[in-house]
Formats: structure tokens, sequence, C-alpha cells
């Protein structure tokens, strides 16, 4: 018994140091990206990156900052896209993962193949914007950064094994038997006992929208209607541009604009809400993967 005792306690402490030296591996790359952006662009250039600032500047931050009402304008944008879009799309994909597993609906498997066949094929950008631009004539309008991302095959099928899995068809047919419609079910019975999976549906959605920049470089032309991803990689490719200018005709202006620290202080800003979102949704999303592994 002491040497089951023994081994047991060996056995946590090894997996408690592999965990924490795996975390200070994943954790490394974004205190380096934290450092960076607190550090003198001259700084980053010559010396490269450091976990604690050479030169501590906020000339990164000043430089992304330097029109507030534009940015939190941007900000605006991705958020409204970004609450719309999961919320719209959370709404369809749990109503077509609930249906797609009733067994009387006698057509699941052929649409369940359908939506399936678009992950291998699929039409290409050109006809992407034609039906857009065309025939849905979405430019410059707030439907463009969200239509597109609605529906995900993958997160369909998702959504349908999770209910699948995690839901007993005896009990929708209790509900039934009580005076129940097939609204009712979805709404009072799979809804509730489906979070963990829409949690984790959500949460994909989020990231989706919140990093989206290629449909607004597509479809917005206003600047008022920018992402905010789209927004901040604009403001990078000017300030490469005149850096590049400034580099080529001897101008100091290129020494003003710092490159390098500002990519980094961009990530910060970007990825600041989502990681504060995360730590929410952490046990619902790790139990939406791995419900319905293991059966028995």
């Amino acid at each position: 018994m002491r040497t089951k005792g023994i081994d047991s306690v060996t056995f946590n402490l090894l997996a408690y140091l592999v965990i924490i030296a795996i975390s200070i591996v994943c954790m490394f790359p974004f205190l380096l990206i934290i450092s960076g952006s607190l550090t003198d662009n001259e700084s980053i250039i010559r010396d490269g990156y450091h976990l604690i600032p050479d030169v501590f500047s906020l000339t990164a931050y000043k430089a992304v900052l330097t029109y507030p009402e534009k940015v939190l304008r941007a900000y605006g944008v991705t958020i409204f896209v970004t609450v719309v879009g999961t919320v719209l799309g959370l709404f369809m994909m749990t109503m077509a993962g609930y249906v797609l597993q009733r067994k009387d609906f006698k057509y699941r498997n052929k649409l369940s193949f359908y939506i399936y066949f678009t992950t291998l094929f699929g039409g290409g950008l050109v006809p992407w914007y034609i039906m857009i631009t065309k025939y849905l004539q979405l430019t410059d309008t707030y439907a463009a950064l969200i239509f597109p991302g609605l529906m995900s095959p993958f997160l369909i099928i998702l959504m349908r094994s999770f209910i699948k899995s995690s839901i007993p068809e005896e009990l929708t047919e209790c509900s039934k038997i009580d005076g129940a419609n097939d609204f009712t079910i979805y709404y009072r019975v799979v809804l509730p006992l489906a979070m963990p999976g829409i949690a984790t549906v959500g949460l994909f959605l989020a990231l989706h929208y919140w990093n989206s920049w290629f449909s607004t470089s597509l479809f917005i032309n206003d600047q008022n209607k920018y992402e905010l991803q789209y927004f901040l990689y604009n403001i990078i490719n000017t300030a490469a541009a005149v850096s590049s200018l400034g580099i080529s005709t001897g101008a100091t202006m290129s020494q003003e604009i710092p490159t390098e620290s500002t990519k980094l202080a961009m990530a910060i800003i970007v990825t600041g809400p989502i990681l504060f979102l995360y730590p929410f949704v952490q046990r619902f999303f790790v139990k939406g993967l791995t419900i319905g592994a293991v059966k028995g």
C-alpha cells in the first residue's frame, strides 16, 4: 500500500511538472508579444525580441490609437457583427442539428450528406462574390459581414452529434405525449440540455466573426463600417508603405513609424476581449467537445 502511495505521488508530481512546463511554453509567445508591444521599435530592429523590454516605449499604442474615435467605431462594428452573427448562427445551427438527428425526419440522411458534401467541394471565391454583390446586393451593409458565416457545415455536424449523444430520444417522446409541439420541445427541452454544445459552437462562431477581415476587404467600401481587424490591417499597411517610402527617399519619416512594435500592439488590442471571454465558457467548451466521445 505504501508503494502504491509513493507511485501515485510521484505520478502526480511528474504530471504537474509536465503541465506547468507546457503552460510556460504556451504562454511564452504571448508574453513575448506583450513585451514587444511595449518596446521601442528601433530596439526591436537592432536587438530583436526579449521577454523584458530593453527600451520601454508606448509609441506603438500611440500610433494605433492616433484616432481613438475610429478605433472605437471599428470596435463597435466588430462587437455588433460578432454578437448578432453568433446569436443568429446559434439559432439556425441548433435548429438544424435538432432536426437532422430526429429519426422521424426521413430526409435527414440526404440533407446531412448534402451539408457534408459542401465541406469537400465549393463554388469558389468568384461565384460567392457575385452572389453577395450582384444578386443579394449586400455591398456596404452589415449583412455582408454577418450572412456568409451564419451556417458552418462543421458546426452543424458538431451540434447534431452533440444533441444526438446527450439528449435521450425518450425525453422528446415523453414531451410529445404531454402535448408539446416540436418548437416547444426545441425551446424548453433541447436548448437547456444542450448548453455545453451551444457554448462550444458559440465560441467557434464568436472567434470566426471577431477575427474576420476578409469579408470587409471584399464587400465594404465605407470606412465607418470597417471591422477592427481590417481597420488595424490598413494601419499597419499604411505604416509599412510610408516607412518604405521614407527609407527609399532618405527621409526621417520612416523612423517615426514603429512598424514592428505596432504589429504586436495590434495583436494585443485585437485578442484582449476574446481572452477575457474564454474563461467564462471554458468549462462548457471542454464538456461540449468530450461529451459523447465515450459511451457505456
